[in-house]
């Protein structure tokens, strides 16, 4: 298996439509210009207990996943995606929510779903340095897993 940069990963946004519905592709715009870090702050909570009809050693059970990403970078007030979620900083409840799809690396795989922006930080920083991005997106439920498939046509030609 080829090792891939993170950078291939994509993290995309939509706002959520006054339907509801899950947004059209054309609606998510890219997370990605000035932005150098992504760190995974997934949650996961456990139940750990021992049962008897073992030898009493105590079995990890994952009770709940509450899958979150922060970003961290440089604000730049006129990236679409980076405008939707400074938008967001003095709102509260629903008004923090937005649409988040990952794109696996290797593009063969995707997770959508509704998530709260939180953290956020839109121009900050010391006064000799860039301004600071960052925010944290936690999925409000457990993202929709798809497999993606490659458009058809334009094969190798061989």
């Amino acid at each position: 298996m080829t090792r891939l940069k993170n950078a291939l990963r994509g993290h995309f946004i939509a706002p959520v439509p006054t339907t509801g519905a899950e947004p059209a592709d054309s609606d998510y715009l890219e997370l990605a210009k000035w932005i150098s870090g992504v760190t995974d702050d997934t949650n996961e909570e456990t139940d750990d207990t021992g049962f008897y009809d073992g030898d009493g050693t105590k079995e990890t059970t994952v009770t709940g996943v509450s899958g979150a990403y922060t970003f961290d970078g440089f604000y730049d007030s006129e990236d679409p995606a980076q405008a939707l979620v400074a938008a967001k900083k003095y709102k509260i409840g629903d008004d923090r929510k937005l649409w988040h799809k990952i794109v696996s690396a290797d593009g063969k795989k995707q997770w959508t779903g509704l998530a709260t922006v939180s953290d956020i930080k839109a121009g900050d920083g010391d006064a000799t340095d860039y301004e600071a991005f960052g925010c944290k997106l936690t999925f409000n439920q457990l993202p929709k897993e798809k497999a993606i498939t490659p458009p058809s046509g334009g094969g190798s030609g061989e």
